[in-house]
C-alpha cells in the first residue's frame, strides 16, 4: 500500500480503500478541512460565480404565460 500525507496535518497515513478518513488521519483533521472550506479560507482558483438575479424575472415569465 502506498503512504500519503494527511493534507491538514502531515502526518503519514497508509491509503488503504477501508479507512474512513482518507485522504485525512482522522475525523478531527477532516471537520478541521471543512471548517476551513466553510469559513472561505480555501477556494477553488477561477473567476466569481455571479449571484446577481433580476428580482422581478420571475414576474415577467408569468406575466407573458398569462398575457397580462
Amino acid at each position: 500500500m502506498a503512504t500519503v500525507k494527511c493534507p491538514t496535518c502531515s502526518r503519514l497515513i497508509e491509503w488503504r480503500p477501508d479507512f474512513p478518513y482518507r485522504p485525512f488521519c482522522s475525523e478531527r483533521c477532516k471537520m478541521v478541512d471543512l471548517g476551513a472550506w466553510l469559513a472561505e479560507e480555501r477556494r477553488i482558483p477561477g473567476p466569481a460565480a455571479t449571484t446577481d438575479f433580476p428580482e422581478d424575472a420571475g414576474d415577467d415569465a408569468r406575466e407573458t404565460q398569462d398575457g397580462r
